[in-house]
């Protein structure tokens, strides 16, 4: 999980002034859902928890634009869903937040509990609540799921100035969350990820979400490869951890709308070519069920 890594910060403040889009440079022929640029009222429980403005980003190596002026408004305690094609920047977008070295920032705003969040290196992003699941966690050979995770849960603890739990205080903390979550205790004992199917993996990150009570959930594509009993599962898991922490905002990223089905949003959001064009519930998920993504420009 590398948001309990150090990982080096490839851009700070924009280098480019933030390009100021107008509404007449946007598609105009979407007949479905809203953007959501102004005026948000947050509709779940508390104040705005993060506003993004006109983001630009581009790949660091190649300099390609991939982020094109995102606006996303999350308030705190909601869930939102981004949907949209293959190379829509939806994962680009996560990635981005958190602070991902392959990734300058050229332009726009992110902030993030009133902070701009461009200012913090990865690693201090996780530590104000900042969580992202990847598509494909990786194995970690030779270190212990217990280990692991008490490492990473004391790593946060020590940024907030609270002691850090030794092996049997870990054991005691965790335990009711593994019951949250429905795993069985064996989970602590295996080796990170190592044997394990896809839907274990995947349990296994919102475990780490769960210990590390994360603000901010970002979860991207926690529903790719997953059969339909590992989906339950998995969506089972998020449930159970939002009914436990109802201030955590969640924003999913997902090409289906079999996950929407399971962990319901407050609002679903399209991006097309970097940009975040139309904004619904899940009329607009059933729409695009029947017509697909070329409803938004017919």
């Amino acid at each position: 999980m590398a948001q309990t890594m150090r990982m080096p910060l490839a851009f700070g403040q924009p280098k480019h002034a933030p390009s100021q889009l107008s509404n007449t440079s946007r598609p105009n022929s979407i007949r479905i859902g809203h953007r959501n640029r102004s005026n948000v009222e947050c509709q779940a429980i508390g104040d705005i928890l993060l506003e993004v403005k006109d983001l630009r980003a581009e790949i660091a190596a190649s300099g390609k634009e991939i982020l094109r002026g995102v606006n996303l408004t999350l308030c705190e305690g909601e869930v939102h869903a981004i949907m949209g094609k293959n190379g829509s920047g939806k994962s680009t977008l996560s990635k981005v937040l958190v602070g991902h070295p392959d990734y300058e920032v050229t332009g726009g705003t992110a902030i993030y509990k009133g902070k701009n969040l461009f200012e913090f290196e990865a690693e201090e992003r996780a530590h104000m609540g900042l969580f992202l699941s990847f598509q494909s966690p990786v194995e970690i050979p030779g270190v212990s799921n217990s280990d692991f995770l008490r490492m990473a849960t004391n790593a946060m603890r020590k940024s907030k100035g609270e002691p850090e739990l030794d092996p049997l205080e870990f054991f005691s903390m965790v335990t009711p969350k593994l019951k949250a979550l429905n795993m069985d205790p064996v989970f602590l004992n295996r080796n990170v990820n190592e044997g394990f199917s896809g839907g274990e993996k995947k349990r296994n990150e919102i475990l780490q979400l769960a210990c590390l009570e994360a603000q901010c959930a970002i979860l991207d594509e926690i529903d790719s490869g997953l059969d339909i009993d590992a989906l339950k599962d998995v969506s089972q898991a998020v449930n159970g951890l939002k009914k436990s922490q109802p201030n955590m905002s969640i924003l999913m990223v997902t090409h289906y709308k079999r996950l929407l089905d399971y962990i319901t949003p407050d609002k679903v959001h399209i991006m097309q070519q970097g940009e975040i064009i139309t904004t619904g519930g899940m009329d607009l998920v059933d729409q695009l069920e029947l017509e697909g993504y070329s409803a938004l420009s017919s």
